[in-house]
């Protein structure tokens, strides 16, 4: 059985469901569904000369030539499609749900598949959800502080004590500054970016507080959706004001285990921000082991920076609390006693 279905109802009733993306690996690499397997109708080559075709000569010519790519693959598109099946079921997908998963699911049905879906609308009905989630009614709540403050481990230890949280330099695999790439893997698209968002922001209780850590809109070599961040930008900061010497020796530990010439280019990559003397001088402390003069040098940089975004919202959206250190533990309990006293 072949049943077409509304990417809402995929992922409310189907989301078991095997789900086989037949698009090329090119469309796939940029951006696709977190949980789909890749099993190409056609080759990055093929789709192209396919496409050619198809405007330069006719729509006839091009499913012709689509046929001549096919064929050889028939039988591997079963083969593959049979190593993922869970009960002799699936689900495809294509671009916008056209000849490329409806032939694909015919093909897969009349070789013995139980039952295959198919997504109405394809990958594009799912990005238009995946960028379209973000709601000002959600009760959206800003963790902020200068760099060094240890806001990831806060959300991470909110999520310990039952609260709901987006960490959003986890799904970046970027910490957001110029050595925020350091040990981390390596970084999706934008587009696959917004759509790991969007796969976690999915299960969360809409009705319930979601708390986020006041971000950039670009994390390193991605953005957050600009519906979700300027949602972001309106909603009040809890803002931990932690003492400079506190944060540096925080970043200390967190990064002088690092290779020193990857540190030498984080510097330069902000060299024009930092200024020539400062950059001359914090290489200098480099060479010296002294990591933390070396980083109180940069947070001028960075403290500057942040408290310059800060200023663009509105007062009354912004909470300053004190905190002495960093231990998130004593800091995040800060944090939920101060928004449950105000």
């Amino acid at each position: 059985m072949i049943k077409i279905i509304e990417i809402e109802d995929y992922l409310l009733n189907y989301k078991d469901f095997p789900l086989i993306d037949v698009r090329s690996p090119e469309e796939f690499n940029k951006g696709h569904i977190p949980t789909a397997v890749n099993i190409p109708l056609f080759s990055n080559e093929e789709r192209a000369n396919v496409g050619t075709v198809y405007k330069q000569v006719s729509k006839e010519k091009a499913i012709e030539l689509g046929y001549k790519f096919v064929t050889p693959k028939l039988e591997w598109y079963i083969a593959e499609s049979q190593k993922i099946a869970k009960n002799n079921s699936v689900a495809v997908h294509c671009w916008r749900g056209g000849m490329r998963s409806l032939s694909f699911a015919n093909h897969l049905h009349i070789n013995g598949f139980k039952e295959v879906l198919v997504i109405k609308g394809g990958y594009k009905t799912f990005r238009n959800a995946a960028l379209n989630i973000y709601s000002e009614k959600n009760d959206i709540r800003i963790i902020g502080g200068f760099t060094g403050s240890g806001k990831t481990y806060i959300l991470e230890q909110l999520q310990l004590l039952g609260e709901q949280v987006i960490n959003l330099e986890k799904i970046a695999n970027h910490k957001g500054s110029t050595f925020g790439g350091l040990g981390q893997g390596e970084q999706t698209t934008i587009e696959q970016f917004e759509n790991n968002l969007f796969w976690e922001w999915k299960n969360l209780d809409q009705n319930k507080p979601i708390w986020l850590e006041d971000e950039s809109h670009r994390i390193g070599a991605v953005n957050i959706p600009m519906t979700l961040f300027e949602i972001m930008r309106k909603k009040n900061v809890y803002f931990l004001n932690i003492p400079l010497s506190k944060r540096a020796d925080f970043l200390v530990d967190e990064y002088a285990c690092f290779d020193k010439k990857l540190l030498a280019a984080g510097i330069l990559r902000i060299s024009t921000r930092l200024g020539g003397q400062n950059v001359k001088r914090a290489l200098e402390l480099l060479e010296e082991d002294n990591f933390k003069e070396v980083i109180i040098i940069t947070l001028f940089y960075y403290d500057k920076y942040y408290l310059k975004g800060l200023e663009k919202r509105r007062p009354e959206t912004v909470f300053k609390i004190e905190a002495e250190d960093t231990d998130h533990k004593k800091n995040a309990q800060l944090i939920l006693d101060f928004f449950n006293k105000n």
